[in-house]
């Protein structure tokens, strides 16, 4: 009698066991799969007067940086509607060449002296170009030792911007990016680095624009400016 009491326990225990175990196993079937992390929050840079300036529309600028300006003008091409496009449309518009990517080529693009940043590009109405360079944060600037101070890079272009930096446009939904995303002959000024070390590099993609769109001046694209600003 014991002997059939301890058996029939044992069946109670194994089956008691089996809902835990599918439930355990739904639990981890259900497991949401995390979401990408979103595009980092622009951080607003200094007001205050920067300790150094270093122009990089000029040789020497550039030079203390290791960097080269190339350009290439950007173009609107038709291409396929997005799958769950209305029937009304079976073509859109996107812009080529997407170059803000961090490993995108552009050994093939021209060459242009720093000073050049400042022509005039374009015939007017809608014209876009992009402008890229890497740049790698030297020891010193001057007389600054640049190690620990915060790197901005500031430019204004005619007449708007965007910017990437290492394949990032840091933008959030709902939120202003005026670091990022900026128009109307209004500067851009990018944190690059919080705390910066010898050595860093930076690969910058920058995108200009006639603007506003919908009333497309007849000026051409120019930089009105483009320095990296120290602070310490």
């Amino acid at each position: 009698m014991h002997y059939r009491h301890v058996i029939r326990g044992l069946a109670f225990a194994s089956l008691a066991a089996v809902p835990a175990v599918l439930v355990a196993s739904l639990s981890i079937a259900q497991t949401p799969v995390p979401a990408p992390a979103p595009n980092p929050l622009p951080v607003i840079a200094p007001s205050l007067p920067p300790t150094r300036v270093v122009d990089l529309a000029s040789n020497e600028g550039m030079a203390a940086f290791g960097g080269q300006w190339r350009n290439m003008d950007a173009k609107i091409v038709e291409v396929p509607a997005m799958p769950n496009a209305g029937p009304a449309w079976k073509t859109a518009y996107d812009l080529t060449p997407k170059a803000g990517d961090t490993n995108f080529d552009d050994s093939g693009w021209t060459k242009i002296e720093p000073k050049g940043l400042l022509d005039r590009r374009g015939g007017g109405h809608l014209f876009m170009t992009w402008y890229r360079s890497n740049l790698t944060i030297p020891a010193k600037a001057g007389d600054l030792d640049t190690a620990g101070a915060r790197v901005v890079l500031s430019f204004t272009i005619d007449d708007y911007a965007e910017v990437w930096v290492n394949g990032q446009l840091p933008r959030a939904a709902g939120r202003p990016s005026p670091a990022t995303i900026q128009g109307f002959n209004m500067p851009n000024r990018v944190v690059l680095s919080e705390s910066v070390k010898p050595g860093d590099k930076f690969q910058i993609a920058i995108l200009g624009i006639n603007g506003p769109i919908s009333l497309a001046p007849p000026n051409p694209v120019f930089f009105r400016e483009a320095k990296i600003e120290f602070f310490k």
